[in-house]
């Protein structure tokens, strides 16, 4: 009860125990909460990685595309 009352933002203020049974199904629905937080966070992570990769691989592929380009302008220069 400290820990969500300090999450709220209330400092120093005095809290009565609670029974072992309200005890349980606070700390079940901080924890419940902390692992939904914790997934939403991984798959924000996972998707930024995701873009991050798409974005490098298209601009390899289009650094390939230019390097063939200057290539080729290099080759016909000389067949000229």
């Amino acid at each position: 009860m400290r820990a969500k009352m300090r999450l709220m933002g209330f400092r120093g203020a005095a809290v009565k125990p609670l029974n072992e049974e309200a005890a349980a199904e606070l700390g079940a629905e901080l924890l419940g909460e902390a692992i939904v937080f914790g997934v939403g966070g991984l798959c924000l992570y996972l998707e930024y990685s995701r873009q991050g990769g798409q974005a490098r691989r298209r601009e390899e592929e289009q650094a390939a595309a230019l390097r063939e380009l200057g290539e080729r302008l290099e080759r016909l220069r000389g067949e000229m």
